[in-house]
């Protein structure tokens, strides 16, 4: 990549960057009914018109932000030893965001927040849910290469990552219930702590 397209390919992020920043925090203080594209156009410095060429609706750019966090969550588990189990790589990967991202949900009390609020609002569960989808299709993506499987055939790398993104998952829910106070590194470990303990159910014969 040349420089001038390396420096598009930034500004590019960084104005996307901006109108998911203003859209999380415009909602999280007023509310998402309160709150409209051009309010978020605004804050964030941009037309309508640019608003528009990134996002699809206010409720994409609000969850924006946690597209990123689970690319990273995927650049991490992309650079783990290959000798690693996919269990073990997605879990090392997930402990590698939360150490060493100074972005890592646990360091950002308005992701927590964020989380919370998509549990409150139905409207946004479209969004997130695409998100989510694609950040897992991804991971599976990624762990078949590991395995040197086939994605589509293989029914290894999906259901080592729903069971992954199923602890990850689960961890977050207790940290983000009223009341909490345990870490989400914790909870995290865990999670899966209790994922690896979980014996194997017994194979009928026939």
């Amino acid at each position: 990549m040349s420089t001038t397209e390396s420096r598009r390919t930034r500004k590019v992020q960084e104005s996307r960057d901006a109108m998911a920043g203003a859209a999380v925090d415009l909602v999280l203080a007023h509310g998402l009914d309160q709150v409209t594209v051009e309010t978020i156009s605004e804050r964030a410095d941009v037309s309508r018109r640019t608003f528009s060429r990134y996002f699809t609706g206010k409720e994409d750019a609000v969850v924006d932000a946690l597209r990123a966090d689970y690319a990273r969550i995927n650049a991490a588990l992309e650079a783990r030893p290959a000798d690693e189990g996919p269990l073990t790589a997605y879990y090392r990967a997930l402990r590698s965001w939360l150490d060493d991202d100074p972005a890592a949900w646990h360091r950002a009390p308005r992701t927590g927040d964020l989380l919370r609020l998509l549990h409150r609002e139905p409207s946004l569960l479209p969004a997130y849910l695409r998100v989510r989808d694609e950040a897992e299709n991804e991971s599976v993506a990624i762990v078949a290469r590991r395995l040197g499987l086939d994605a589509g055939r293989e029914l290894r790398p999906a259901l080592a990552v729903s069971l992954a993104v199923g602890a990850f998952g689960t961890a977050v829910r207790f940290w983000i219930a009223p009341g909490a106070a345990t870490p989400l590194p914790q909870l995290i470990d865990a999670a899966f702590a209790a994922l690896a303990d979980e014996p194997a159910p017994r194979t009928t014969g026939k």
